[in-house]
């Protein structure tokens, strides 16, 4: 993962015109809860639902845009598996209700919104069509990941090798749940894939659990058919100065993860 302030580039091998980058907190509008880490203006909230300034949100969204071909896809993120195609985007000026976006389209920006869930970027290798996925672990317990390659297999065909890339989210050292969620993962895993996340819950106290999301996700992705996974070294919780963070801080930002075909 590089960084071409304020913006991560993915450090992935993928083909000359998938085109990604995720926002950080820095190089915005917003003021505090949504601004800089110090408590100084300059965040780059993307999110207009978590009561910041509607126009340092439309200022922040305007700044992304003009790094970007078109306006992103955004969506109504509500932590299932509904994926919404690039036809999708806004039609007649309506936010479809998904968590993940596909396009085959040029300039067709597919978009998630993240605070501490994980953000899934997804491309074939052939370069002719592109995902994006939300993954909070209900999502993620839930398939959103292998319903968006899935998806994206519908236009790429059958054979079609994928790689994927895991943006910032909370990481295995701040990540508590309860026992709930691993036995949620457990009920869904495949008799192969039970060890390895059994190994992605580390006990804590008072019967909690940490769990490592980025491992989870890998053993999605590879349910998936997909094992060239990059990425998922970056803990939102722990660096407050480049990243919002739900679990740190309640009232906080979006951040963005982006992904596009060049044309």
């Amino acid at each position: 993962m590089t960084t071409e302030a304020p913006w991560l580039v993915p450090d992935w091998p993928a083909p000359a015109r998938v085109r990604a980058l995720s926002t950080t907190r820095q190089g915005g509008l917003s003021q505090a809860p949504y601004g800089l880490a110090d408590g100084s203006p300059g965040g780059l909230n993307l999110g207009t639902h978590v009561g910041d300034d509607p126009s340092a949100v439309a200022g922040n969204r305007a700044r992304l845009a003009a790094r970007l071909p078109a306006a992103p896809g955004w969506l109504e993120q509500v932590h299932g598996c509904a994926i919404a195609t690039e036809d999708q985007f806004a039609a007649d000026g309506v936010v479809p209700q998904a968590d993940a976006s596909i396009a085959t389209t040029p300039a067709r920006v597919c978009a998630v919104m993240t605070a501490d869930c994980l953000p899934v970027l997804l491309c074939d290798r052939a370069g002719t069509v592109v995902g994006a996925a939300h993954a909070g672990w209900r999502g993620l317990c839930g398939g959103v990941i292998e319903s968006t390659v899935a998806r994206m297999g519908e236009r790429a065909g059958a054979q079609a090798e994928w790689l994927a890339w895991l943006g910032p989210a909370i990481g295995p050292q701040a990540f508590e749940v309860g026992a709930e969620v691993r036995q949620a993962f457990l009920a869904q895993a495949l008799p192969e894939e039970a060890g390895p996340v059994d190994r992605a819950f580390r006990a804590g106290a008072g019967g909690k659990y940490f769990a490592d999301i980025y491992a989870l996700a890998r053993i999605r992705l590879a349910r998936a058919r997909c094992t060239a996974v990059y990425g998922g070294d970056a803990c939102t919780v722990s660096d407050a100065q480049r990243f919002y963070s739900y679990r740190r801080d309640g009232v906080t930002g979006r951040m963005a993860s982006l992904v596009w075909l060049a044309a």
